[in-house]
C-alpha cells in the first residue's frame, strides 16, 4: 500500500555582504530563529545584535510565530556576517508569505520592509 507523503513546506533564501554569505532555510515550526545552530539572542558581537533583529521587529514577531528559520553564515568579518544575516531573514518572511499565505500579506510586508531599508530585500 502506498503511503501519502506530503511535501514539506520550506523556503530557502540567501544574502551576501562583501565575502560573507548567509543562507536561510525556513520551515513550519514554533518561531525559532537560529544562526549557525545558536539562538538569535546569542549572536556576537552584542553591539550589532539589534541589526540582526531588525527584520523580525519590522513586520512584527507574530509573522514569525509559525515558522522556523535556520541561518548558516560563512566568510567575511563580524560586521559583514551580521549584515549578510539580515537579508535572508527578511527575504524569508516575504517568500514564505508569498508561497504559503497570500499575495496581499506578502505585498504588505514587502512594502513595509522596503520603506524602512531597501537593502534588506535587494
Amino acid at each position: 500500500m502506498a503511503e501519502k507523503t506530503s511535501a514539506k513546506k520550506a523556503v530557502q533564501t540567501f544574502g551576501r555582504k562583501k565575502t560573507a554569505v548567509a543562507v536561510a532555510y525556513t520551515t513550519e515550526g514554533k518561531g525559532m530563529i537560529r544562526v549557525n545552530g545558536q539562538p538569535l539572542e546569542l549572536v556576537e558581537p552584542e553591539i550589532l545584535r539589534t541589526k540582526v533583529q531588525e527584520p523580525l521587529l519590522l513586520p512584527g514577531k507574530q509573522r514569525f510565530a509559525g515558522i522556523d528559520v535556520r541561518v548558516r553564515v560563512r566568510g567575511g568579518g563580524y560586521t559583514a556576517q551580521i549584515y549578510s544575516i539580515r537579508q535572508p531573514i527578511a527575504t524569508a518572511v516575504v517568500a514564505w508569505n508569498h508561497e504559503y499565505v497570500g499575495e496581499a500579506t506578502k505585498k504588505e510586508i514587502e512594502d513595509f520592509v522596503v520603506g524602512y531599508d531597501r537593502s534588506l530585500l535587494v
